[in-house]
């Protein structure tokens, strides 16, 4: 044996059928490698070998330089997909469905690619908070009965049942994340302050609604966590500890921002002043529940409140 070789270094070498270095490192696929894939990448740099799909030309220099591996595929090609089977030890799956529709095929596509060879350790699903529709204001903990009030709601709904079967069928330790509103403030759009410039209104008191939070580098380190913590076929909320209606949650931005608290208006008036996107997220009131999130993943927030976020 060289000198400069470990007995362990000299037994991958010599072993029939071991597998080359690069392959025995953990690999984690990311699927959908925008802002949030990209936290979870830096999260994870020098750790395991990363790999990401993309079907952007584009980004492929931008992927690299990150250390990051593209992958050139589309999910809405199925058959580009297949050079993904075998390839992640653990995969991320950010991608959302399509904009129309009632299910969501990118992740049945994906999780048919991925049947083909090898299968992965870990599959984590990023969903939306949106699958619990209209809680009133109750507390919607992972076990609650789901009723989705939008076409855009029910395909995540249809793509988390294909996770889970997926999980189930291939034995495949899959988690679910349910994530409400994404901030930060280096993230596009990732905080209240163009809302405030132009002055947009928010409900007043008698009808205004809980909203919920996750600071974008949290979400990034739970989908870590989840990725070698998560139980199998387990869902988890992926929120933080704050409590506060929308309105009162643009009036603290506001004055951290030394801006004008944002005019507040009753529903009826709102429905001919805001667009029906947003108005979307103004009917539905929750208040969701991290229990799971703390005790399973074990995850310790670095941004508690909107307040340390912001």
């Amino acid at each position: 044996m060289p000198s400069n070789q470990s007995p362990r270094s000299s037994l991958y070498a010599t072993r029939p059928g071991a597998l080359p270095a690069r392959f025995r490192r953990a690999r984690v696929l990311i699927v959908g490698c925008g802002d949030v894939g990209l936290r979870v990448a830096q999260a994870l740099s020098g750790r395991v070998r990363l790999m990401a799909l993309t079907s952007s030309v584009d980004r492929i220099d931008a992927l690299r330089a990150r250390g990051i591996t593209p992958l050139a595929g589309n999910l809405d090609s199925p058959a580009s997909l297949r050079r993904l089977a075998g390839l992640g030890t653990r995969v991320l799956h950010l991608a959302p469905p399509p904009g129309e529709g009632w299910g969501d095929p990118r992740t049945q596509a994906l999780t048919r690619a991925l049947r083909l060879r090898r299968l992965p350790q870990a599959l984590v699903y990023a969903s939306t908070s949106g699958v619990y529709g209209d809680c009133q204001g109750e507390v919607a903990i992972e076990t609650r009965a789901l009723h989705p009030d939008t076409p855009r709601a029910r395909r995540r709904i249809d793509a988390e049942h294909t996770i889970r079967f997926f999980g189930r069928a291939a034995q495949v330790r899959s988690s679910i994340l349910r994530i409400p509103g994404i901030y930060a403030p280096d993230r596009a759009g990732g905080t209240p302050r163009p809302r405030l410039l132009k002055g947009t209104p928010v409900l007043q008191a008698a009808d205004d609604v809980y909203t919920n939070h996750i600071h974008a580098d949290d979400l990034a380190r739970a989908c870590v966590a989840a990725l070698w913590r998560g139980k199998p076929q387990r869902v988890y909320n992926v929120n933080d500890d704050t409590c506060l209606k929308m309105g009162d949650y643009f009036d603290l931005a506001a004055d951290l921002y030394g801006l004008p608290r944002p005019p507040r208006v009753a529903r009826n008036t709102a429905r001919d002043q805001l667009p029906l996107s947003l108005l979307s997220f103004m009917s539905e009131s929750r208040r969701m529940d991290n229990t799971r999130l703390k005790r399973e993943l074990r995850l310790q927030l670095r941004y508690p409140t909107v307040n340390a976020g912001l």
